[in-house]
């Protein structure tokens, strides 16, 4: 999947907002906030349940790289998921 078409995807589902479980949260980490090089991926089933938590990492940013976003929709469409978060900020790593 072309990157610009994933990213869309992934665009189109966080504008959605809130309905309902199971809920993904996408969460960028970087060592300066403009290069994200992991994403953390939650992922919540139901109300109340414990996150279940996959870390995806790059060498340059992850938000521009094709397998990753393309990983993003897979695992959005395999999880069935109704809820799709996303913070766009790069979080710093210490």
């Amino acid at each position: 999947m072309h990157l610009d078409k994933a990213k869309k995807r992934i665009a189109k589902q966080v504008k959605k907002g809130f309905n309902g479980y199971p809920l993904i949260s996408l969460k960028y980490f970087g060592a300066t906030p403009d290069a994200a090089t992991e994403l953390v991926i939650s992922f919540v089933m139901e109300e109340g349940a414990e996150p279940q938590v996959q870390t995806l990492a790059c060498k340059l940013d992850a938000r521009e790289d094709e397998t990753i976003q393309s990983t993003v929709v897979k695992i959005i469409e395999r999880a069935n998921v109704n809820t799709l978060t996303e913070l766009s900020e790069v979080s710093i790593i210490t």
